[in-house]
């Protein structure tokens, strides 16, 4: 079970964020996530958004760090990634 992070670069709601996602399956996603303590609201339909406060946290969890390309490209080839526009929320 690998999952990955990208660096905090994205801003939002007055601070930076980063993706946190899986190349292999939404369940390790969602099961990494909850050991995280993250609530299910921030899974943006393919990876969940991670606020910089806890991108350490994430890496010391286990989560590999990534360029945001790599994150794109790995959501790409596992058959994972999600167009913006079909993203469910929560699911």
């Amino acid at each position: 079970m690998t999952l990955y992070v990208d660096p905090p670069a994205w801003p939002g709601h007055g601070r930076l964020w980063s993706h946190l996602v899986s190349d292999a399956s939404y369940d390790e996603l969602h099961a990494f996530a909850a050991r995280l303590g993250l609530p299910r609201r921030a899974f943006d339909g393919d990876h969940y958004d991670l606020p910089e406060r806890r991108y350490a946290d994430a890496v010391a969890a286990g989560a590999v760090e990534v360029s945001s390309r790599e994150v794109v490209r790995l959501l790409r080839e596992s058959g994972l990634r999600r167009p913006k526009g079909l993203r469910a929320r929560g699911g």
